[in-house]
């Protein structure tokens, strides 16, 4: 099968399915808190809770870089299986769970699983999608994180229908049976495996350094470009998932419970709007310019900044939805292309460090600006603080439109 013209198309199938696993088994928990407290009554605590949350966070930003160098070095097939099987099965045990330090420590597990598999995955498919399909086989990929983490705030919803347990334990039941399914039907592209005919003609040969990749990289000033142009756009990125149904809430007088689902379905419906779109664009725009990878990230960019801005100023529902709804085809009109512009610029030897380095920035700006968030909100100042956040997207188009020069669509 995997000789097949049709398996590249397969592969981004087989990963969209792992793309909604990672993301409905890491967001459901945010959900099911109330469920959860009376079994476990630390939960009752926000600040508890908080902790269980940032856990997560701070281990996967800070293995990022790790698990992108191992992507570099070890084969991204078993990675992805691997890491699907340990993060399905640590969200099946925490169906057992009746402690909060159990449930802390199999967070903090989870972090660790999950942080392996972005950098291999989107290294596998740029492997398989070298040319003109490689901006909409990202983005294709990317909408399955999306779904994941609409499909994971129903969490609350099949707790309630059943219990907290059994939802973990079906959910992650899942994850560890496709797993299975990724052995038999997952491989490497061959053209980018290396033959175990020349493994043994050459059993001396010195592998490179763990940390080669890192050199190359940070002394390329194009990827210090890259690494701004990922980080900026994640400030509001993270504001987004983390503040936007208050904001909501605020701007319009409504309700969280209503307010949280208006929120929600328009960033997630126009962000899949926006992959799609800029996934299409940037694959033909590249045919005819190498820089129009380039360009259709900036496009992407240049609608999230008016979008800020009326997030951050608009109080009428056609204003804060119609901005909402700009910034998710912006925001996804780059998610698609960063992994395509990278590699333009960064050797298929080296991306999955890069793209680690790249995801453990976004995820740290994140953190960062949800803390900052948190303090305006109780100032009363959410909406100028998103307003602010344009600024950074502003100079992240400036730097990207002037420095990023490719010569070629896919570094060797």
């Amino acid at each position: 099968m995997k000789n097949s013209k049709y398996y590249p198309w397969i592969v981004v199938g087989l990963l969209w399915v792992v793309a909604l696993l990672n993301y409905m088994d890491r967001q459901m928990l945010s959900t099911m808190q109330e469920a959860m407290k009376a079994d476990i009554v630390e939960l009752n605590k926000a600040e508890a809770f908080g902790a269980l949350m940032a856990i997560f966070l701070w281990i996967y930003g800070f293995l990022s870089p790790v698990a992108g160098m191992v992507a570099d070095r070890f084969s991204r097939k078993w990675l992805v299986v691997g890491s699907l099987f340990v993060w399905s099965f640590v969200t099946w045990m925490m169906g057992y769970a009746d402690t909060f330090n159990q449930l802390y420590w199999l967070r903090a597990i989870m972090g660790v699983s999950e942080a392996l598999y972005i950098p291999s995955a989107l290294s596998l498919i740029t492997d398989w999608h070298p040319g003109k399909s490689r901006s909409i086989a990202v983005g294709i990929h990317m909408t399955g994180l999306y779904v994941g983490q609409a499909v994971g705030g129903f969490g609350a919803t099949v707790a309630e229908m059943f219990t907290w347990h059994s939802t973990f334990h079906w959910f992650g039941i899942i994850g560890v049976v496709y797993s299975l399914v990724l052995v038999a039907l997952l491989h490497e592209n061959p053209q980018h495996a290396v033959p175990a005919k020349k493994l043994a003609e050459a059993p001396t040969e010195k592998k490179p350094s763990v940390f080669a990749g890192l050199g190359v990289l940070f002394s390329t000033w194009a990827f210090w470009v890259i690494l701004f142009y990922f980080a900026a756009p994640s400030l509001p990125g993270w504001a987004i998932k983390n503040w936007s149904p208050t904001l909501f809430s605020e701007s319009l007088g409504l309700p969280m419970s209503q307010a949280g689902p208006i929120s929600t379905i328009t960033i997630a419906v126009s962000s899949f709007i926006g992959v799609i779109v800029g996934g299409l664009m940037s694959d033909r725009w590249v045919q005819r310019n190498v820089r129009g990878r380039v360009y259709t990230g900036a496009i992407g960019l240049g609608l999230m900044i008016p979008a800020l801005l009326l997030l951050g100023f608009g109080h009428s529902l056609v204003a804060v939805v119609g901005s909402g709804l700009l910034f998710g085809i912006g925001y996804g009109m780059f998610d698609t292309n960063n992994m395509p512009i990278l590699c333009q610029f960064v050797s298929t030897k080296y991306r999955g460090t890069a793209y680690g380095l790249m995801n453990m920035t976004g995820v740290f700006a994140g953190a960062a600006v949800t803390k900052v968030l948190g303090t305006w909100t109780d100032g009363g100042n959410l909406g100028l603080g998103f307003a602010m956040l344009s600024i950074f997207v502003l100079v992240a188009v400036a730097l990207q439109l002037y420095f990023l020069r490719p010569t070629t669509d896919n570094m060797e």
